[in-house]
């Protein structure tokens, strides 16, 4: 009862919202022209190849010169402020999948070169419970619609989150990291073998989540790993 409760609440307010700005809440299209100007892109000329980090340069940042990565490249979309996150919020949090669809059309110059550069796509996993929470996956959404532009394949079974953690935004640094040790599970290694791998998350921040991911992927030898992120934390 308590599912078909939550369900019909969401449908309310997709009915309710579906024809507001994600990011202002405006009446009219997804994001309004006045959001959608105000986003930012990340600057690819400036950043950290690996982590998006902004150094003023295309060098690899302090991080991650003395920390191991387990991915070979990142790619990120958008600059994680203003009303950009409220449009991820709403996304993530409102029911507005077609939010995160319109998000990636938006960057399709960042993604359309990663065609020549991996073979299978993995979306960041998410528990059942989340899943049942929000609906959707976030991270399957972003997939989606990276594979129709880039036309590579979709994995979600390769991957799982065997464990509950806390919301990472809630917690420090340190924390992040003792909070998603451990959260990822490789349930189809062969799927992911000598495969060039394209990690997809919504956002990045501190890096934890998408090392770990990849540290676990890496267990089943893919070629390379390549991770994603629809928006990036200065």
């Amino acid at each position: 009862m308590p599912s078909l409760i939550n369900n019909l609440v969401k449908n309310i307010l997709h009915i309710v919202y579906h024809h507001t700005c994600a990011s202002c809440g405006e009446k009219g299209d997804i994001i309004c022209k006045a959001c959608k100007d105000s986003f930012l892109f990340i600057d690819y000329n400036n950043i950290c190849p690996l982590c998006g980090r902004h150094v003023g340069k295309r060098i690899l940042c302090g991080e991650c010169m003395l920390t191991k990565r387990y991915f070979s490249e990142g790619y990120f979309g958008f600059v994680y402020e203003n009303r950009l996150k409220e449009a991820i919020h709403t996304f993530k949090f409102k029911g507005r999948p077609e939010v995160g669809r319109y998000l990636v059309s938006l960057i399709k110059h960042i993604v359309s070169p990663l065609a020549d550069k991996i073979d299978l796509i993995v979306p960041m996993p998410i528990t059942e419970k989340r899943l049942k929470e929000r609906g959707f996956n976030q991270s399957y959404i972003i997939s989606e619609e990276i594979s129709k532009i880039i036309n590579k394949p979709v994995i979600d079974a390769a991957l799982i989150k065997s464990r509950e953690t806390k919301d990472q935004y809630s917690l420090s640094r340190e924390d992040r990291k003792k909070n998603i040790k451990g959260a990822f599970t490789l349930k189809r290694p062969d799927i992911i073998k000598d495969k060039n791998i394209l990690l997809v998350d919504d956002l990045y921040t501190t890096g934890f989540t998408a090392n770990e991911a990849s540290y676990i992927i890496n267990k089943a030898k893919p070629t390379s790993i390549i991770f994603f992120a629809l928006a990036r934390t200065l």
